[in-house]
């Protein structure tokens, strides 16, 4: 199995199957990566990296690395964070052969931070993770609508994403003034106040035992050291299904896992990244937190 280039990384064992289900090979995951880095790196760069590694394929023992592994070449960017084990090395990808390399490392799916590296404590996304309980899917999508019109309404720019797992993700660029812990207590007034306008269908009760029926808004990821999965990136399921950002009107017609690494390629060539200008919509909290406060207490 000789070592192929891709990007300028040699990537080896390059016919290892990755997704067997699908022959998806080493080779192709490190080939869409390549393709797609041009938009993908912007949601990526100066952003710590989890990991999420499958040296076997998907159908295999994976495992998520976060510290910085001492055979990576040096010009894979890494960043300095501190954590409850103390300070260490964390990955970021700053560049397309960066991103490569990851895939050469059998890193099907590198999850990031919600802070860049410069202001780590001080977040520039607002994510909700919308998370079905059951197969109804008008229902994920009519309660994927009301938080990005709540974002909307409170002052707020919503981008949507499918996850390329069961839910949606609705994001919101913020311009990195207010710290975490300001971030997600505004995240779980935002779902509580959705909850309780629509009890019957959303919740953000963490135990599944409690949800029933209910889709979970998911607001913890706004935390320090948590992560998302980003835009582009592959998930490790049957299908190489790719988070993949959306128009709102196009909700209606993409299932959470409708894109893979062949469909998104075919997109990209065909149109523009929905998200390639969404950090000029970067806004303070002090306004969406007063109005929300506002709309909470009429």
């Amino acid at each position: 199995m000789a070592a192929v280039d891709v990007a300028g990384v040699e990537i080896s064992k390059p016919d290892k199957v990755l997704f067997p289900e699908d022959d998806i090979s080493k080779r192709d995951l490190a080939e869409y990566y390549s393709a797609v880095a041009e938009v993908m790196v912007p949601h990526l760069r100066d952003r710590p990296v989890n990991m999420q590694r499958f040296p076997d394929g998907i159908d295999g023992q994976g495992f998520y690395e976060k510290k910085t592994p001492g055979h990576f070449p040096e010009w894979v960017q890494s960043v300095r964070v501190q954590t409850s084990e103390g300070s260490q090395q964390q990955v970021a990808v700053d560049d397309a052969r960066s991103l490569v390399y990851l895939a050469d490392q059998a890193c099907v799916t590198p999850h990031v931070w919600l802070s860049r590296s410069d202001r780590l404590e001080h977040p520039d996304q607002l994510v909700f993770d919308l998370d079905p309980s059951t197969d109804d899917l008008t229902g994920l999508r009519d309660a994927t609508r009301a938080v990005a019109d709540l974002l909307a309404e409170v002052g707020l720019t919503p981008f949507i994403k499918t996850t390329g797992s069961r839910g949606y993700h609705v994001q919101a660029v913020l311009d990195r003034s207010a710290d975490f812990d300001t971030v997600r207590d505004f995240a779980r007034e935002l779902a509580d106040l959705l909850a309780a306008r629509q009890p019957e269908r959303m919740t953000t009760e963490q135990r599944k035992n409690k949800r029933g029926d209910r889709i979970y808004l998911d607001y913890m990821r706004n935390a320090y050291a948590q992560t998302a999965v980003p835009a582009y990136a592959v998930r490790a399921r049957p299908g190489a299904p790719v988070a993949t950002p959306i128009e709102r009107e196009e909700l209606g017609r993409v299932r959470p896992n409708g894109h893979t690494i062949t469909s998104v390629t075919r997109r990209l060539a065909q149109r523009a990244d929905p998200w390639a200008e969404m950090s000029r919509h970067a806004c303070s909290l002090d306004g969406p937190r007063e109005r929300l406060r506002e709309l909470a207490e009429s």
